[in-house]
């Protein structure tokens, strides 16, 4: 039951962390529901990653960070895509 419960919380933390990450990258990214709760999870491990790193440096883990270590994490990880993919105009021809 535990375990069913942590993923849940992971789901949710995951797309309320991939939906912030982007409304604060402007443009538009082209990304459903699942995309975004991937977004929020990979986010909330490089979160995690940078804070120990910052906070621990002693201390190397893998895991989850809460809701703000989540964000800050989602948004560099969008950040990063956006750049690697980069923003294709499309223009109309005839």
């Amino acid at each position: 039951m535990q375990l069913l419960w942590n993923i849940i919380v992971l789901i949710v933390v995951g797309l309320l962390a991939g939906f912030v990450a982007r409304a604060v990258i402007p443009g538009k990214q082209a990304m459903g529901i699942g995309a975004t709760i991937l977004l929020g999870v990979v986010g909330s491990l490089v979160g995690n990653l940078l804070g120990s790193l910052l906070f621990e440096p002693h201390r190397f883990e893998i895991g989850t960070s809460g809701i703000i270590g989540s964000i800050i994490g989602a948004i560099i990880v969008l950040g990063i895509y956006v750049m690697a993919t980069g923003r294709r105009k499309r223009t109309l021809t005839r």
